[in-house]
């Protein structure tokens, strides 16, 4: 192949390279002057979120075991997994979460009595939901929650959960989980784009969160090729007018 066919080749490449990529490109920069001009507190709505309430030291707890013991007896317990405490409408309970065969299931438990309970209700979900949030507002909108998909915006959390729709001007939705009693999440508009602009970013259009995904990886790869392109042609080009 002759300078000037070598010369033409590298050019033509270059070019329909940048054209597919370059959309790309210009997704990642505006992804990433998002990322770095949105403060990830307003994102996360951690910023309208109230502090997580204290527990007053005069309070005596029971031992675990006495919850525990109880479940053994209803419908048994292979392992225990976890055993966390959460301030819930103002009572102190444990969030027992155990094993039972292959399935993982969560308990409440009275702190003060051991006494089991079932689930929050749409109510205490929603009286949960009120407290959480900073700001005095109302409720436009509740949701029971008992699946979601990867396009969700409360993924991989804990289900069943309750979705609950604030009137403010972030539209805040804040989502309760039914089991554990306390809240997973704040998702308001800025988190939206947020979310949209990352799935872009990573190139994750199942799932929006694996950042190691092969089209993601192949586009690294190409983006690498067309600015080598890029540098030969200048220099291709350079030597050509000399």
């Amino acid at each position: 192949m002759n300078r000037a066919k070598f010369h033409y080749f590298i050019r033509r490449t270059h070019r329909f390279m940048g054209v597919f990529l370059g959309i790309q490109f210009l997704l990642w920069t505006i992804g990433g002057l998002y990322f770095s001009w949105t403060k990830i507190d307003e994102i996360r709505g951690e910023n309208l979120r109230q502090k997580t309430p204290s527990m007053p030291s005069d309070w005596v707890f029971v031992s675990p075991s006495v919850p525990l013991a109880q479940i053994k007896k209803d419908g048994g317990i292979d392992s225990v997994v976890s055993i966390q405490t959460a301030v819930i409408l103002g009572k102190p309970y444990y969030q027992i979460l155990f094993q039972v065969g292959k399935d993982r299931k969560t308990q409440l438990a009275d702190a003060l009595t051991g006494a089991l309970r079932p689930p929050l209700s749409k109510e205490e979900a929603t009286a949960v939901s009120l407290q959480s949030f900073k700001e005095k507002s109302e409720v436009v909108d509740i949701q029971y929650i008992t699946s979601t998909n990867g396009h969700h915006e409360y993924r991989e959390k804990p289900l069943p959960a309750y979705a609950v729709k604030l009137s403010h001007p972030t539209n805040t939705t804040v989502y309760v989980a039914a089991e554990l009693g306390t809240v997973q999440s704040f998702r308001n508009d800025r988190w939206r784009i947020f979310d949209f602009l990352w799935m872009l970013h990573v190139m994750d259009f199942e799932n929006r969160d694996d950042i190691n995904n092969n089209l993601l990886r192949g586009f690294s790869l190409l983006g690498i090729v067309t600015l080598c392109s890029g540098f030969l042609l200048f220099f291709v080009s350079y030597r050509t007018k000399r």
